[in-house]
């Protein structure tokens, strides 16, 4: 009897090296592919999280992500106590626009002032800044004194700081990071923003229904603390910010002629204006389908909103691993958000509202966080704040014009028609920026200038 004959006949395998090496069975074979697959996804997730390895960063990503699901779920509760006070659509736009009116009024210059100043202490100042707008928020509600007009002089407030905040922290990333890693912090920090609105949400959702709706404005305070201490630790030797640009006459007009010049950015920033009109208007349409539509009160809209925001992480995660972000990539992202929001529009019931809102939040980061890339990799050092600021007044400006006709469309038509507006508006922004670049990647005639900063794939 051979050694063959003693081997049971399905454990045998052909051996892997020729005829003198030794059989491999199946469960050797078995625990080399295992192996194999999770040292591909320690690989994976090595490179998603490259950033993270850089201590300031790390410092920054987890103060950021604390406060960020604070101030989601003071977001959540100021919808819902204006709900509870005038059950109605358009003072819900409203109350969203007074947010976002100083960042379209002051925006722009939050880009010059973020280009001049020292971007680590001047953030620790707005957060402080955010704080005391917080703690009023959580007096006033503890008391039973906020009403209406308090909340849209808060709002007003808070979007003031907003605006002077927003382009000083997106540039500090660029800071803290290699050129390298930009485009990945900038994806991992799209995925903290976008994971703040499933934290904050959904915990917003048990305060509201268990303890009360006061406790969202209290751990909001608290919150910026953490982002405060995460701020002053951080090592400011290795900090690498970019020449700070002297005060100048012009310097905000400068920065406007350079993205104009600039096709890419030029493209990317209208595209944004659509889209953050009329489609990224989601905290007025999401509660009136919950509320009105779907009648699935507080518990069905933020159930909605924490399941579209679980979409953006994961989207976030899927972009973190790109190197590069182009035109190409945005225009696609920008198709993908109108048909995910027209699914989300004929939905029947909660179930399939809550499926098809998780595509929904997947293509807006895609959006979101590949125009910011592209934004921070093309814009020049001295011109990045402007740039960066500029996007954010078109971005979460718009919302100032957006949320009041989403508002009067979804109380007038219905949630179903706010949303729908949004998908064809985006659709026809796709297309408008697709023939645009098109046109602009044509050879130029002969005898006429070359178009300025064509396109190139980043």
């Amino acid at each position: 009897m051979t050694c063959d004959a003693v081997v049971p006949q399905s454990t045998r395998v052909r051996p892997p090296h020729g005829r003198g090496s030794p059989p491999v069975t199946r469960g050797e074979r078995r625990h080399h592919r295992v192996r194999s697959a999770l040292t591909r996804l320690r690989a994976a997730g090595g490179d998603t999280f490259r950033s993270l390895r850089i201590r300031n960063f790390r410092l920054f990503f987890i103060g950021q992500l604390t406060s960020q699901a604070g101030t989601w779920m003071q977001s959540v509760a100021i919808i819902w106590v204006v709900l509870r006070l005038t059950d109605d659509g358009l003072a819900l736009g409203l109350a969203t626009a007074a947010q976002f009116l100083p960042i379209l009024v002051f925006g722009a210059w939050g880009g010059v002032l973020a280009d001049r100043v020292d971007r680590h202490r001047f953030m620790i100042a707005t957060q402080v800044a955010f704080t005391v707008v917080a703690g009023c928020f959580a007096v006033l509600m503890v008391f039973d004194r906020l009403t209406i007009i308090p909340i849209y002089g808060l709002s007003l407030l808070f979007g003031f700081i907003t605006a002077i905040d927003n382009p000083t922290r997106r540039t500090l990333i660029v800071d803290l990071v290699d050129r390298s890693d930009v485009a990945n912090a900038v994806a991992l920090h799209s995925a903290m923003m976008t994971g703040s609105r499933v934290i904050g949400p959904a915990v917003a959702g048990v305060l509201i229904t268990t303890v009360g709706v006061e406790w969202c404005f209290i751990i909001n305070t608290l919150s910026y603390f953490a982002v405060i201490g995460a701020l002053a630790t951080m090592d400011r030797s290795r900090i690498e910010p970019a020449p700070r640009v002297a005060r100048a006459d012009g310097q905000l007009v400068e920065g406007l002629r350079y993205v104009w010049a600039t096709a890419d950015l030029r493209l990317t920033i209208l595209l944004l204006a659509v889209v953050g009109t009329f489609a990224f208007e989601y905290q007025v349409t999401l509660p009136l389908l919950a509320e009105r539509t779907l009648a699935a009160g507080a518990g069905g809209f933020t159930l909605l909103y924490s399941l579209m925001s679980f979409g953006s992480v994961v989207g976030a995660l899927a972009i973190a691993r790109r190197r590069t972000i182009d035109l190409v990539f945005l225009i696609r992202a920008a198709w993908a958000l109108a048909a995910a929001t027209v699914v989300l529009t004929v939905a029947p019931n909660l179930t399939l509202a809550a499926a098809a809102v998780v595509p929904v939040g997947a293509a807006t980061v895609f959006l979101v966080s590949g125009a910011n890339s592209l934004v921070q990799l093309q814009a020049e050092a001295s011109m990045r704040g402007r740039v960066l600021a500029l996007a954010t007044v078109v971005f979460l400006g718009s919302t100032l014009i957006g949320g009041p006709i989403a508002g009067w469309v979804s109380e007038h038509f219905g949630a179903r028609s706010g949303l729908l507006m949004g998908a064809i508006a985006t659709a026809l922004a796709a297309l408008f920026v697709t023939r645009s670049r098109t046109a602009s990647r044509r050879p130029p005639i002969e005898g006429q200038p070359g178009v300025p900063g064509s396109l190139t794939k980043t």
